[in-house]
């Protein structure tokens, strides 16, 4: 691929992050499966291109660059696609009756920030404690697994108070919609509960109906032997989130 986006990646929340935004954006882009249970995003050819080691990344062929950090990749293609997914909706319009532009800018990106500096890391915690620790540790599992849960009710308090559709209006999704939705959606695999948190799942369902977000959650595809997500998962493998039942 010597032109267009490349997207390696894997089926994991920050991957479907940037497949989401590329499929919302209508764009065309290919994608390279990233094997991490053969830690592929350890070996040279792949730090090369991001020296730490973590998939998502994006070349953009046409600009040649090469940005890594889903968050960053996220703003990235939101800035050259006329701001569509920041301030803009998917038409790049932004004809709605007492939207502030500048307000709403700032709130993408502290929504943006809150999933990658918060909910990002304080769950992935929760997943290896919970899931992969060769021995349990009671307090550790119940330190992620409450800060996990108190940042969801951070999201369910906001959504309750602003009575909008998505995270920052209540007329399109935007980048930070699509940075959170991918990490709350798989919950259960951190072991924290969406009980009692209404307006959080009316959010995920709203969501859920997106064309473009079923789209970008199948990519990479899920193996065709796993034909049921949550009874998959709920027996231990892992084939559902990264394509291998190994980290």
């Amino acid at each position: 691929c010597d032109t267009g986006y490349e997207l390696w990646t894997s089926r994991t929340p920050n991957g479907f992050k940037i497949s989401i935004m590329l499929e919302a954006l209508g764009v065309p882009y290919k994608y390279r499966f990233i094997d991490l249970a053969k830690k592929e995003q350890k070996q040279e050819w792949f730090l090369q291109r991001n020296p730490n080691g973590r998939i998502p990344v994006l070349i953009d062929h046409d600009q040649n660059i090469v940005i890594w950090e889903s968050g960053a990749i996220l703003l990235y293609l939101a800035n050259k696609h006329d701001d569509k997914f920041l301030i803009n909706d998917e038409q790049g319009t932004h004809n709605y009756p007492n939207l502030d532009l500048h307000a709403l800018r700032y709130k993408v990106y502290q929504w943006l920030f809150f999933q990658n500096a918060g909910i990002g890391p304080m769950q992935g915690q929760s997943n290896v404690f919970y899931r992969y620790a060769p021995q349990k540790i009671p307090f550790a599992i119940n330190r992620y697994q409450t800060e996990t849960r108190r940042l969801y009710q951070v999201m369910e308090r906001e959504l309750k108070s602003t009575k909008f559709r998505y995270m920052t209006n209540d007329y399109f999704p935007t980048i930070a919609d699509f940075a959170l939705y991918p990490w709350i959606k798989i919950h259960f695999w951190a072991g924290v509960k969406l009980d009692g948190l209404l307006h959080l799942k009316k959010w995920m369902d709203e969501m859920a109906k997106l064309p473009y977000v079923k789209r970008g959650i199948e990519v990479p595809p899920k193996p065709k032997h796993i034909t049921n997500e949550g009874g998959v998962t709920a027996q231990g493998g892992r084939l559902t989130i990264v394509g291998s039942s190994k980290l």
